[in-house]
């Protein structure tokens, strides 16, 4: 199906018209939500059987999670709460361990505390070998 580009436009021209009737219809009967049940049906949804269920009632289907299911979540969630805090300070060394050491590696390395992987003696010798490349560049470029 081979189109031109005044075909094209011609087509754009059309869906949006088509978008901008359906939302002023949805407007009109009281129904919210008109730019999204037209974005759905551009993107390729079908939005006919939803908005055809929603019609009778006037109302918006609400989806997503029951009553029940929202507390259960939210009775899990105090659960959560409450062995943490009943835990008091060791839910944070927990915590901690159980994130593995890297964390605390970085923060050391981070704010220059000993642990860093390197001794003293180390840096100062890598020190040292820096100035000397940095002066061997400056050198260099000064013939």
């Amino acid at each position: 199906m081979d189109l031109s580009v005044k075909q094209l436009e011609e087509a754009v021209s059309l869906r949006r018209q088509i978008d901008h009737l359906q939302g002023r219809l949805s407007s009109l009967l009281g129904r919210s939500g008109g730019a999204s049940s037209s974005m759905a049906s551009s993107s390729g949804t079908s939005s006919s059987t939803a908005s055809s269920k929603s019609a009778g009632t006037g109302k918006r289907r609400r989806r997503g999670l029951s009553a029940a299911g929202r507390e259960r979540i939210a009775a899990a969630a105090r659960a959560r709460w409450a062995r943490t805090k009943a835990a008091g300070g060791q839910s944070n060394a927990a915590s901690t361990s159980s994130t593995g050491s890297k964390g605390a590696k970085a923060k050391k390395k981070s704010s220059g505390g000993s642990g860093g992987g390197i001794s003293a003696a180390g840096r100062k010798k890598l020190s040292q070998m820096m100035k000397a490349r940095w002066a061997a560049r400056r050198k260099a470029q000064g013939k």
